[in-house]
């Protein structure tokens, strides 16, 4: 049986998901009106309802982000929620707080959130059994563990496949709650692993001095997609509730070229997940959206970088080297890179340091900034990280998205009847009363073309096949009005054979991979804990946010500034510094890092 793939883009807002849908997803999560993992990114139920309406009429499925951890008090609040995004029309919740599953629910699909720390079989095992309908793994995972995970289900997996990282496992952060009291369980991140920091030794000597030692590049799994599929990754995951159309216009368009290239190879074993052909008025180019340059992340295990030391600001797409400054510009060695005004270039410093300038006017290689930048010297690699052009395209309709349709006029006894019947198997039939007139000339060439005429509707014509005693006239008003009626009642076919999937029942016997649970299972509300008691917890610790231990681990990670630095424990060679080491902010904050070589992990300690 064809596994079904789903191309998952995110949405700032309502419109920004509308412009994923036409440039090719399949699904599109966005935040509700609360309790998603993104306090800046809420919309209103009104919205999204309009959303859902739009992305069914494609087979596209809405899921609505409900991913933060839940105090007693915000309880009926996101049992409110759940119930109003229902009956607008989401297709699934996504959760971090099990606290949920023990309130009075709509009939809605879960999905569990990559907050919940998804990375074992037995933790996919056991939120299965629970209900959920779809997991989200961790990102961490190599596609060895993966495949492991999706051996021990049988519901969807999702992994993330683009945009930005978080450096510790999703769900085990707590620096930013630490050290800002604002949580990222809570969708408040300050991103700490931004920050600069200075690395000490045991001795007080400083190793590494002012660098941006937890800030990684952004991932791009472009060359891996089939790899993952064949792993079992069923839905692709897009990162970027927080971009704008712009960036989520680009990267969409570029995955869904992508994944079609490997379904059209692998037709046998895939499918795509919704219907319609997109066509966009661009050349999709993900190093031309927001990017601290690129990784597969750990995807084949350890070895490319996966950090970025020097800035965790966007470098953008790499154009050529500086040949030569001069007083107001500067010339950039041969490339291929057409330079426009108002272009945004950056460049790092002897000491690393990223700078960017805007361009005032651009003449060919010769490039004249608003201002000359410090530090710029012959030899400098640039950097684009707004492209002035591109970005121009992307501001204006730049896709469309069209279901296959084949029509078919029929002659009746009372008439005449159009019959149509699209790409995802929906049809309808409509007679309309009218005399049969003979026509003096041939006019089944014009009355095809004025059927075939599906403009600005969803729908664009695959064929149209005229069954007649004869020729026939037929005005083109009445034609016009007969395929209006033939579309609007194959929209509304749409909207009400649409099935949308429903929750999973609950096995209150399922046991919990563990039954001693600390802070890290983030439990911020009674309903959480009794969940987490009658699948046979007999401890459970109040989470970090209501109570935080003293010295916590406040970071798990893959990370690791050891093999970052070329001194893993496996590469035999010597530490040069004597442990524990020490982070070190320029507040004076310090954390301890602890490296848990047996699992491959590096943890941040908070220390008092």
């Amino acid at each position: 049986m064809k596994r079904k793939i789903e191309l998952l883009s995110p949405a700032r807002d309502a419109a920004c998901g509308r412009e994923a849908v036409l440039h090719g997803a399949d699904a599109v999560y966005i935040g509700g009106p609360a309790f998603g993992a993104r306090a800046q990114a809420g919309n209103d139920v009104e919205s999204i309802a309009a959303l859902c309406s739009f992305a069914h009429t494609y087979g596209a499925r809405v899921y609505v982000t409900l991913n933060t951890i839940l105090y007693d008090d915000e309880l009926a609040e996101a049992e409110r929620i759940a119930r109003a995004l229902y009956r607008a029309g989401a297709d699934a919740l996504i959760v971090q707080d099990v606290g949920l599953l023990r309130l009075d629910l709509p009939p809605i699909a879960l999905h569990a959130s990559t907050q919940m720390d998804n990375r074992s079989p037995e933790q996919a095992r056991f939120l299965e059994s629970v209900g959920f309908s779809q997991i989200v793994v961790a990102r961490e995972l190599s596609l060895a563990e993966t495949a492991r995970i999706h051996a021990a289900v049988s519901v969807p997996l999702e992994a993330f496949v683009h945009g930005a990282l978080c450096v510790s496992y999703s769900g085990r952060c707590y620096a930013s709650e630490h050290c800002f009291a604002r949580s990222a369980n809570r969708g408040r991140c300050a991103q700490f692993c931004r920050l600069p920091f200075d690395l000490t030794d045991a001795d007080g000597r400083c190793v590494v001095a002012g660098r941006h030692l937890l800030s990684l590049r952004d991932m791009n799994r472009t060359a891996s997609l089939e790899e993952m599929m064949d792993a079992g990754i069923s839905s692709f995951k897009i990162e970027g509730r927080l971009k704008d159309a712009a960036y989520v216009k680009n990267i969409t368009a570029w995955y869904r070229r992508e994944l079609d290239k490997v379904m059209a190879r692998r037709s046998a074993d895939y499918e795509r997940a919704s219907w319609g052909t997109t066509r966009t008025t661009f050349d999709p180019q993900p190093e031309k959206s927001f990017n601290r340059g690129f990784t597969e992340y750990f995807l084949h295990g350890r070895g490319e970088p996966v950090h970025c030391f020097e800035t965790p600001k966007a470098r953008g797409e790499a154009v050529g080297r500086v040949e030569r400054v001069g007083r107001g510009s500067l010339s950039v060695t041969a490339t291929t890179a057409r330079f426009a005004n108002g272009d945004g270039l950056c460049f790092l410093d002897r000491e690393g340091r990223l700078h960017g300038f805007r361009l005032n006017r651009a003449e060919g290689r010769e490039l004249f900034p608003a201002e000359m930048p410090e530090g710029l010297r012959p030899g400098a690699a640039l950097y684009r990280n707004h492209d002035q052009a591109f970005e121009k395209v992307l501001t204006r309709p730049s896709a469309e998205r069209k279901l296959s349709v084949s029509l078919t006029l029929r002659e009746t006894a009372a008439g005449y009847a159009i019959d149509a019947i699209d790409e995802a198997g929906r049809s309808v039939s409509l007679a309309f009363d009218a005399a049969h007139e003979t026509a003096r000339t041939p006019q089944r060439e014009n009355i095809g073309r004025q059927l075939a005429r599906l403009g600005d509707t969803p729908f664009e014509c695959a064929g149209v096949e005229i069954v007649t005693a004869g020729e026939r006239f037929i005005p083109a008003s009445q034609l016009a009005a007969w395929r209006r009626a033939a579309t609007d009642a194959l929209l509304r076919a749409h909207r009400c054979t649409y099935e949308r999937p429903l929750r999973r029942a609950e096995d209150k016997s399922a046991p919990l991979p563990a039954t001693q649970l600390d802070y890290t299972a983030n439990v911020a509300n009674r309903a959480a804990a009794a969940f987490y008691a009658e699948h046979g917890a007999t401890r459970v610790e109040p989470a970090y946010e209501l109570k935080a231990p003293a010295s916590a681990r406040l970071m798990e990670c893959r990370h690791c500034l050891r093999q970052a630095l070329g001194f893993c424990t496996k590469s035999g060679k010597p530490l040069p510094w004597k442990e524990p080491l020490m982070l070190q902010t320029a507040d004076g904050k310090r954390f301890r890092l602890q490296f848990d070589c047996k699992n491959c992990q590096m943890n941040v300690y908070a220390t008092h």
